[in-house]
C-alpha cells in the first residue's frame, strides 16, 4: 500500500483501487474546491480543499470496517464510496448545490450518472467494483451506507475535525478514534456501543458550536448568498449549461462571474460584501417565513427594492432553513437497548434550543443602501425591531 501524509490523520494507507481513483479527473477536480468555500473570507487558513477531505473520509472508514470486522467485497465497495462522496459537488460546494438543485432536481451525493460514463467509473468496473453499488452507498443507502452518509457517518467525523484544525478553531476536536471503535451493526442500523452517550453528545456539541462559529459566520452567508445570486444570473443570461457548470471548480467559476456577471463576480473576488439591513432571529419574524420558497423570496427581494428605491440586484433575502438537529436520530446502545440518542441525552433538548436561537433572517444590500434597504424589509417581511 501506499501511504499519503496528511495534515489531520498523519499517514494514511491507500489500497491500489484507491490509488487509481486518486489520479483520475473526477477526484483530482476536488483539489480546486476549498472544502469551506466562503467560510475562508473569514478563516484566512480555511483553504482546505474536498480532495483531502474525501482522503480523509476513505481513511475513516478504512479503520470503521475494521472494527466492525468487514473485510470482504462489500468493504472494498464502501471503500471506494467513501473516497468518491463528494465528485458530485459543484463548485463552492454547497454554496451552489441549490442553484443545481433547482435546475436538475439532484443533490450532489447523486452522482450515479457520473460514474456510469468516467475515468472513476472505468477505474471501479477495471478491480471487479460495481459502479452502481458505490453510487447506492454514497446516497447513504443499506446498513453500510450509513457509514458514509448517516447520522454517524465519517464524512462528518473528519469535517469536523478537519475544518476545525484548518480554521484555527478548537470546537469541532471530537475523539474520531473512539467514535469509529465505538460502531456496532445491530439490525441493519449502525449504532454507538453500550457507554458511549456522551461521546454521540460530544459530536451533537462540536457540529453546534461549528455551526455558530464557523459555518454559519455572518460574512460567509452573506458572500454565499451573493454567490446563489450571481450563479443564477450566469445560468439564465448566458448559453453555459447547467451540466458544464457543475464540473467547474472554484477558480473556474469565479473568472466566468468576473467576465459575465461583474458586478457580482469581482465583489466576491475582492471580498467587497453587501452589508446586513436586517438580521432577526426566530422570534422576531412571521411564523411563515423560515417556510417561504425561492419564488417568494425573490418576490420579495424586488418588492423591498421598489420601496427602498434602489435596483433589484441590491437586495438579497437569505432565509435559512428552519434549525434541524440530525445528529440527534443517531442510535446508541443504553442497557442493552437501542435508543436514539434525543431519548438518552439531556443535551439534545438544550442544543435544539442553541440551534433556534442560532436562526437569523438575513437581508443583504451595498452599505450605501443599507438604511434604506433595512426599513423597507422590515416592513415588508413584517420583522420586529
Amino acid at each position: 500500500m501506499n501511504a499519503i501524509k496528511d495534515s489531520v490523520h498523519d499517514y494514511i494507507s491507500v489500497d491500489p483501487v484507491a490509488r487509481a481513483l486518486l489520479d483520475t479527473p473526477e477526484l483530482q477536480r476536488l483539489r480546486h474546491i476549498k472544502q469551506l468555500s466562503t467560510v475562508r473570507l473569514v478563516y484566512p487558513s480555511a483553504n482546505h480543499t474536498r480532495f483531502e477531505h474525501s482522503l480523509g473520509v476513505y481513511h475513516l472508514a478504512s479503520r470503521a470496517l475494521d472494527h466492525l470486522g468487514v473485510d470482504d467485497d462489500r468493504a472494498a465497495h464502501v471503500r471506494a464510496a467513501a473516497l468518491l462522496h463528494d465528485i458530485g459537488h459543484g463548485p463552492y460546494g454547497h454554496q451552489t448545490e441549490e442553484v443545481i438543485m433547482r435546475r436538475t432536481g439532484e443533490h450532489h451525493d447523486e452522482i450515479g450518472d457520473l460514474l456510469a460514463s468516467s475515468a472513476a467509473g472505468d477505474v471501479l468496473r477495471a478491480h471487479g467494483l460495481d459502479p452502481e453499488r458505490v453510487a447506492e452507498l454514497v446516497r447513504g443507502e443499506g446498513d453500510l451506507g450509513q457509514l458514509v452518509s448517516g447520522e454517524l457517518d465519517v464524512d462528518r467525523m473528519d469535517y469536523l475535525v478537519r475544518d476545525a484544525h484548518h480554521s484555527g478553531v478548537p470546537y469541532g476536536t471530537i475523539d474520531h478514534g473512539r467514535l469509529v471503535r465505538a460502531l456496532r451493526l445491530r439490525e441493519g442500523r449502525l449504532v454507538l456501543a453500550e457507554g458511549n452517550v456522551q461521546t454521540a453528545e460530544s459530536m451533537l456539541l462540536a457540529r453546534s458550536l461549528m455551526n455558530g462559529v464557523v459555518y454559519r459566520h455572518h460574512v460567509s452567508r452573506i458572500a454565499g448568498a451573493m454567490l446563489d445570486r450571481a450563479s443564477e444570473r450566469l445560468l439564465d443570461e448566458t448559453d453555459l449549461s447547467v451540466r458544464k457548470f457543475r464540473r467547474m471548480a472554484d477558480h473556474d467559476l469565479l473568472v466566468e462571474l468576473g467576465r459575465e456577471v461583474p458586478d457580482f463576480g469581482r465583489r466576491i473576488e475582492r471580498r467587497d460584501l453587501y452589508k446586513r439591513a436586517v438580521w432577526a432571529g426566530l422570534w422576531e419574524v412571521p411564523a411563515w417565513v423560515p417556510d417561504i420558497g425561492h419564488d417568494d423570496v425573490r418576490a420579495a427581494e424586488r418588492d423591498v427594492a421598489d420601496a427602498a428605491g434602489v435596483d433589484p440586484d441590491d437586495v438579497i433575502v437569505d432565509v435559512p432553513s428552519r434549525p434541524t438537529l440530525k445528529e440527534s436520530e443517531t442510535h446508541v446502545v443504553v442497557d442493552g437497548t437501542v435508543r436514539w440518542l434525543e431519548e438518552a441525552s439531556e443535551l439534545v433538548g438544550a442544543l435544539r434550543n442553541t440551534e433556534r436561537a442560532q436562526w437569523r433572517l438575513g437581508v443583504y444590500a451595498p452599505d450605501e443602501h443599507v438604511e434604506a434597504v433595512g426599513d423597507a424589509a422590515a416592513a415588508i417581511l413584517d420583522v420586529d425591531d
